[in-house]
């Protein structure tokens, strides 16, 4: 079993940052894809990053490529999503999630643990 606590939401206003955290235990981290989903009101979760277990490889989706990186310290097991240039269409609640390093990182079915989630709302 591994457990995911994700950290850093809050209120922040329109072109302003955050960074999320998201710590998750056991002694193979370092094996693990990790990624973030969020989910709005009313709508689908979905895909925002995504992270291979070396940290070198890393996917986005389209809507915050140029604006969030995600990055991970396997030393402290923890994924980081650094989130810029921020509008009230990221407004969300942000979950990470874990996976083996197989098959694709973009679908919600391929992730065997999550968070509870780190609510972010961006005012404008």
């Amino acid at each position: 079993q591994v457990q995911v606590v994700e950290s850093g939401g809050g209120l922040v206003q329109a072109g302003g940052s955050l960074r999320l955290s998201c710590a998750a235990s056991g002694r193979t981290f370092s094996n693990f894809v990790m990624g973030w989903f969020r989910q709005a009101p009313g709508k689908e979760r979905e895909f925002v990053a995504a992270i291979r277990g070396s940290g070198t490889v890393t996917f986005y989706a389209n809507s915050v490529k140029g604006r969030f990186t995600i990055s991970r310290d396997n030393t402290k097991n923890t994924v980081y999503l650094q989130m810029n240039s921020l509008n009230p269409e990221d407004t969300a609640d942000y979950y990470c999630a874990v996976k083996s390093d197989s098959g694709s990182v973009y679908y919600t079915q391929g992730y065997d643990y999550w968070g509870r989630g780190t609510q972010v709302t961006v005012s404008s």
